[in-house]
């Protein structure tokens, strides 16, 4: 294939990935920011909650990232009803964990948030917050599961359709439950499980359509979802290692203080949505590697590798320019405290920094697992886990405070998770 028709094929599966990609991260800015005017205790809160939310579904994101390339193989040699078959055992998997998961989660919720040692008053919030939010767990797994699915058909404009509208009706929802009907945190945990709920359902309808058009088996079969299940071992292992080292940082944050945590919530929300935006090349480039390998176009593989790893290094560096101009004025969008939105400005002008080489490193780990390469990212994520915990331990220890938020410690977090644990992966 010459370059520009390359250049069409990446483009035409990468822009619909950004939106599918992003869903989940936009519903928890969109929490972040209407709940950030309800006050630092409120935001400090959420920001414990989706931490551990958001540590639960990152271990499961192996139902796309396995499912994609093991359905554009098959798609790749002509199996189109096989390609079908191995999506669908996939979201039998995801609802089954997801169930497992959201009971598990809403026993032993009070005990996991004791363990960041917030105040009364965050963890309470906390708590709240996910005794709603477990409960759109399993519709959340199963919109995963079929984004992999569809993405290995070559098919990102679905995904990114069901994920618009599901945002739309996020902050409808939201505005009603949180304000309107004065529901507060709790309200916020609502909006998004219904939201969560509606995209897992249209998703179904979309599948089964395509089931019954090529005759493809919608029963769960045990081989392929074990299929599934161990092919996102490794992927499991490398998503266990970044998820620990997400935690961490968390702790950290609480132990700098309440509007340290909020600050710190903040940025990564950001730091979330900038990330899965540059990830939607290397999800262009799983689909494709994996359609490519299946048809047995080694060739192929090679230019589109190449061809991602440029485009990731121009994507990062066009967002560090945007989010250094952006600094001063994003804090007014996501919280009305004005210590912490003076403590913000600096943090995220120090991402910026961050982002061309964290866009290099998404594209690598994008075509890694496009190729089938889940060993090499786990031992790499656990070593790399390593590297980071003197940094931490650093930044715990750094107090410099500056109108009533630590803002050393803030800047030295920020350097160790975008420059020796980011940076590092390298």
């Amino acid at each position: 294939m010459n370059p520009p028709s390359l250049h069409r094929r990446i483009v035409r599966l990468a822009l619909p990935s950004l939106g599918a990609l992003i869903a989940e991260p936009l519903f928890i800015a969109t929490d972040t920011a209407m709940v950030g005017h309800l006050g630092a205790t409120a935001l400090a809160s959420l920001g414990l909650a989706s931490t551990i939310l958001t540590s639960v579904v990152g271990l499961l994101i192996f139902l796309a990232y396995a499912t994609t390339p093991i359905v554009a193989r098959r798609l790749g040699a002509k199996d189109r009803p096989g390609a079908i078959s191995a999506g669908i055992d996939g979201m039998w998997l995801a609802g089954g964990l997801g169930v497992v998961l959201a009971g598990l989660g809403l026993g032993t919720s009070r005990w996991v948030i004791a363990a960041f040692d917030a105040t009364a008053e965050v963890s309470l919030g906390a708590e709240d917050y996910l005794a709603v939010s477990w409960w759109g767990l399993p519709g959340m797994l199963i919109v995963i599961a079929t984004t992999g699915m569809l993405r290995g058909l070559q098919d990102t404009k679905t995904p990114l359709y069901i994920a618009l509208a599901g945002f739309s009706a996020n902050v409808v929802l939201n505005a009603v439950l949180i304000y309107g009907l004065g529901m507060g945190l709790v309200g916020s945990a609502l909006g998004t499980v219904i939201a969560q709920w509606a995209m897992a359902l249209v998703f179904v309808g979309i599948v089964a359509r395509q089931a019954l058009k090529h005759h493809a088996s919608a029963r769960p079969g045990l081989v392929g979802i074990n299929t599934a299940a161990r092919s996102g071992g490794w992927l499991l292992i490398r998503t266990l290692s970044l998820r620990i080292a997400l935690i961490a940082t968390v702790v950290v944050a609480t132990s700098l203080g309440t509007k340290e945590l909020a600050t710190w919530h903040i940025v990564f929300t950001i730091f979330s949505l900038l990330a899965l935006a540059l990830d939607s090349l290397a999800i262009a480039g799983q689909a494709i590697i994996g359609h490519d390998l299946g048809t047995g176009d080694l060739e192929e593989v090679r230019k589109v590798t190449s061809v991602l790893i440029r485009w990731s290094f121009l994507a990062g560096g066009f967002l560090a320019v945007f989010m250094g101009l952006a600094a001063p004025a994003l804090p007014w969008m996501m919280t009305s405290d004005s210590q912490i939105r003076q403590a913000l400005v600096w943090v995220l002008v120090l991402l910026a920094f961050t982002l061309p080489v964290s866009s290099y490193v998404f594209a690598l780990d994008g075509i890694l697992i496009g190729a089938g390469d889940g060993k090499y990212l786990a031992v790499t994520g656990v070593l790399n886990l390593g590297m980071y915990a003197p940094f931490l331990w650093l930044a715990s220890t750094v107090e410099w405070v500056t109108s009533g938020v630590n803002l050393g410690g803030l800047l030295m977090l920020q350097v160790a998770f975008g420059f020796s644990y980011i940076g590092a992966r390298a």
